[in-house]
């Protein structure tokens, strides 16, 4: 799979806006927006694995592709999940409200969040 690395984030649109339509506060917003910059991918089998570092805080989420799984959030709160693959470039994961969508091209991964309200656009790049 060519998601397997480390990606850091370079730039993302809508955060906030996203965020809030999801119903977080002020203050989860503003503690978490600039946190999560680097990620680290891998597939080992049928499994997705996404590991997030939040400054102090790791967070690692085990998805079987095609299964329903529990999720955490960067928020801490857990989800039942389902992540796909569509092609060889992009990773799908619906989760309660919320559907996130990672794409590759080139040495860049393009993630895009949407609850069919807002969308956060995120551009990843390889690290």
């Amino acid at each position: 799979m060519a998601f397997n690395g480390k990606f850091e984030l370079e730039s993302q649109e809508n955060f906030e806006e996203l965020m809030k339509s999801l119903g977080l506060s002020d203050e989860v917003i503003e503690k978490y927006k600039d946190q999560g910059k680097i990620i680290e991918i891998a597939q080992n089998g049928n499994t997705f694995q996404a590991r997030y570092n939040y400054g102090s805080k790791v967070i690692t989420n085990d998805l079987p592709f095609g299964q329903e799984s529990e999720f955490v959030s960067f928020t801490g709160h857990r989800v039942k999940a389902l992540a796909k693959l569509e092609g060889e470039n992009k990773l799908v994961i619906t989760m309660e409200g919320l559907t996130a969508a990672m794409e590759l091209s080139g040495d860049k991964m393009i993630e895009t969040l949407t609850n069919g309200v807002s969308t956060v656009k995120k551009i990843w790049k390889r690290i």
